[in-house]
């Protein structure tokens, strides 16, 4: 980043952004718990000193990494409405993005670290200070939007479906961790859309 010309509060920005982004990384590798302040600081290439700043405890910056999640989410489910109708067609994609973001993650970083959501959520649920607050965050808000999806199909058991459906799917998620099976949460990926066609259509679900 250039030093000079700037003002400082063109620089913070990037620094910021800089520091949240070094930290979902580390986190999403070694864990909460393995990530200090100070290897996010050498991760984002800013000076320990100035991590307090931005951020006076690790928990804030956890803080600012949910959120990031979060923005991805809304973003995501955000991009699904606009470009399909149908709640069915809305879920079959939801699950086929889940998917081809987990399978983007593991050609790049391998399969054993699992899926970033369900992997803070439940760091977060299980921190030796107690669950924090955040723990529950990701997943409800793919819990809510899936409910909404299943409830404009007309299910009344919508909220016990949209459990099943990410039930599912971090379960595959946390056996293509530890099996080392790339192609098993695709596998996976392709039964839940047809569970959601089979739903769709009627006929009992599975």
């Amino acid at each position: 980043m250039a030093q000079g010309g700037g003002s400082a509060s063109a620089t913070r920005p990037g620094k910021r952004e800089r520091l949240v982004s070094a930290a979902r990384e580390l986190v999403y590798f070694k864990g909460i718990a393995g990530t200090s302040l100070a290897d996010i600081a050498n991760a984002a290439d800013v000076p320990v000193g100035n991590v307090y700043y931005y951020f006076k405890t690790k928990n804030e910056i956890v803080g600012a990494v949910v959120r990031t999640y979060e923005d991805q989410l809304q973003t995501l489910v955000s991009e699904v409405e606009r470009r399909h109708q149908s709640p069915e067609a809305r879920l079959e994609a939801f699950v086929a993005v889940l998917v081809e973001h987990a399978v983007a993650a593991t050609e790049r970083y391998g399969t054993q670290y699992g899926c970033p959501y369900g992997t803070l959520s439940s760091e977060l649920a299980m921190r030796a200070e107690g669950p924090d607050p955040l723990a529950a965050t990701l997943m409800r808000i793919q819990l809510d939007w899936t409910e909404q999806q299943f409830r404009a199909m007309g299910r009344a058991d919508a909220r016990d479906l949209a459990i099943e459906l990410l039930a599912a799917y971090q379960g595959a998620a946390v056996l293509t961790s530890t099996l080392g099976d790339a192609e098993l949460l695709t596998r996976r990926g392709q039964r839940l859309q047809q569970w959601i066609d089979e739903l769709a259509v009627g006929r009992p679900a599975r």
